[in-house]
């Protein structure tokens, strides 16, 4: 049974106005493991998120996400990630780095492996996003339980403000706003 509560998206018809997806990816019912979600829930209660970002909590959705995904010019997906690291570290994986680690053979999660799959089934519908990443939080634990342990709470905060800042510069560059920003453009596509 899945939990997750969406959130509702709508993309622009008209692609000067498409939004960032945010696509926030976990089980919230085994604690760390929920982090993406907690983080798209976080953008999406707040009043204070740009208009230009559209959160999604994807949960554990898979395939059904393929729709939504397949409108966007721009996804910056959330999710848990073993990356070999201390507990609550972040690592922004551009695109060519988020295929090579979703499809390692060592995948930890099930969503990794449905994410994988996910990005395939896009691709070969014809989905190009200009823009897309994956930001990956190091969990401390994955076990049952709803709650963040303290580091990947602490990392959920400073990744909302990083969902932000991509979100700003994407928005912008698809929108054809030059801004002042210390991001140098690892996220276009090649």
């Amino acid at each position: 049974m899945n939990h997750a509560i969406p959130i509702p998206i709508t993309m622009s018809a008209n692609p000067a106005k498409n939004r960032v997806l945010v696509l926030g990816l976990g089980n919230t019912l085994l604690t760390d493991d929920g982090v993406g979600v907690h983080v798209a829930r976080q953008l999406g209660s707040d009043p204070a998120t740009p208009n230009w970002i559209q959160p999604l909590d994807g949960g554990t959705l898979g395939f059904r996400l393929l729709g939504t995904l397949s409108r966007a010019d721009a996804v910056l997906i959330i999710d848990a990630a073993q990356l070999g690291a201390p507990a609550g570290t972040i690592r922004l994986f551009d695109r060519d780095e988020l295929v090579r680690h979703i499809g390692r053979s060592d995948r930890s999660s099930a969503h990794e492996a449905g994410l994988a799959d996910l990005l395939t089934l896009a691709r070969l519908e014809g989905f190009r996003p200009k823009y897309l990443a994956l930001l990956g939080i190091q969990p401390q634990t994955i076990d049952w339980g709803e709650t963040l342990s303290p580091p990947v709470a602490a990392a959920a905060l400073a990744a909302r403000q990083l969902a932000v800042s991509t979100g700003q510069a994407w928005g912008s560059a698809l929108r054809g706003i030059s801004i002042s920003s210390p991001m140098t453009g690892w996220w276009m596509q090649s």
